[in-house]
């Protein structure tokens, strides 16, 4: 399984990727997998400003439907339109083409409170 080092994790296993003032977000390939084939991504918060753990969206697979959560407060900037035709894509590239939002971070500190790649691979692996 991969875990890219230039990210972030959660517990609840989103990604997220620092890019200056904004960061993008997606799940992680162990997610992914959990999940099963995904079948349909919902994020209606686009242009909401939502703190920490408050749910962004949800996402369908075969198996189940789960909440997104976001891993840091921000504004909802956009939303990964490519998911609408093709949420497979999450299956297939989830640190890549499968990103889910972006946002506009509004409390910078709360990074330093999410793994690194060594602390997230502990979690999964415990």
């Amino acid at each position: 399984m991969s875990y890219p080092e230039k990210l972030k994790y959660t517990k609840d296993h989103e990604w997220i990727r620092i890019e200056g003032e904004e960061a993008i977000i997606g799940i992680t390939e162990f997610a992914q997998k959990e999940l099963g084939d995904i079948v349909f991504i919902e994020v209606e918060t686009v242009d909401e400003t939502l703190e920490i753990e408050e749910v962004f969206g949800s996402i369908e697979a075969v198996k189940t439907v789960s909440d997104l959560f976001m891993p840091i407060s921000g504004k909802v900037l956009e939303f990964n339109e490519t998911l609408e035709s093709t949420p497979e894509i999450i299956n297939s590239d989830p640190y890549g083409e499968g990103w889910i939002i972006k946002i506009k971070i509004t409390n910078p500190d709360e990074v330093n409170d999410l793994f690194d790649m060594a602390g997230y691979k502990e979690l999964i692996e415990a």
